[in-house]
């Protein structure tokens, strides 16, 4: 009996499949219609596996759709629905903790932003940090890394990219003797040219005195 019933499933999955269309557009983001409606939400920018799976169960639970139908057959209104709670997923029975927008600032509310609203979110949020001048915003002004990353071997930028410490030694060790060459020519070049003194003078010069 299970193996009718499993063998009856998979048939109407496979017509449900082939009457499905092949693009469909939900949450502003272009999904293959055969990708049943768990792996088609996941596509969309802001929904990862654990949020589809939890959106699917509530759509399969409050819309009586199977989350493993192909997202390519179900009806705009059907579609219109599920973005609905996609859109709103507290109101459908998701746990806060699930949201990605708590206490957002402009309205303290949580909220759960995906596709297009949450890159136009985080756009905002960068804008904000750097007109109040934050440190953020300086970091995010200059691109450098925010969350206080090290920056000594990684996201380094400008002309410092590929120095190395061997490259760094070699330069200062050929500075070093550069400098040492040069100053000992000048230490030389006041003796040149003069006459060396006598040594016959010298010697009387030192009898005499000794007299």
């Amino acid at each position: 009996m299970a193996e009718e019933k499993q063998e009856k499933q998979s048939k109407s999955r496979s017509d449900v499949a082939g009457n499905a269309s092949s693009i469909v557009r939900i949450i502003g983001k272009d999904v293959n219609g055969a990708l049943s409606i768990e792996r088609a939400m996941d596509q969309v920018k802001g929904i990862g596996s654990n949020m589809a799976h939890a959106l699917a169960y509530e759509v399969e639970t409050k819309l009586g759709i199977d989350r493993h139908t192909p997202i390519g057959s179900l009806t705009e209104e059907q579609i219109g629905s599920i973005e609905k709670i996609v859109k709103e997923p507290a109101a459908a029975g998701i746990p806060t903790y699930f949201l990605n927008r708590s206490k957002d600032v402009e309205t303290g509310s949580n909220a759960y932003l995906s596709g297009n609203d949450l890159v136009f979110a985080v756009r905002q949020d960068i804008n904000r940090d750097v007109t109040a001048r934050t440190w953020r915003g300086f970091r995010h002004q200059y691109g450098q890394r925010v969350r206080g990353q090290h920056t000594r071997s990684t996201g380094r930028t400008g002309v410092t990219v590929g120095v190395t410490k061997k490259a760094v030694k070699l330069a200062q060790q050929a500075a070093l003797q550069k400098e040492g060459k040069t100053g000992t020519a000048a230490a030389a070049a006041p003796t040149q040219g003069k006459p060396a003194a006598p040594s016959a003078a010298k010697g009387a010069a030192s009898k005499a005195a000794a007299k």
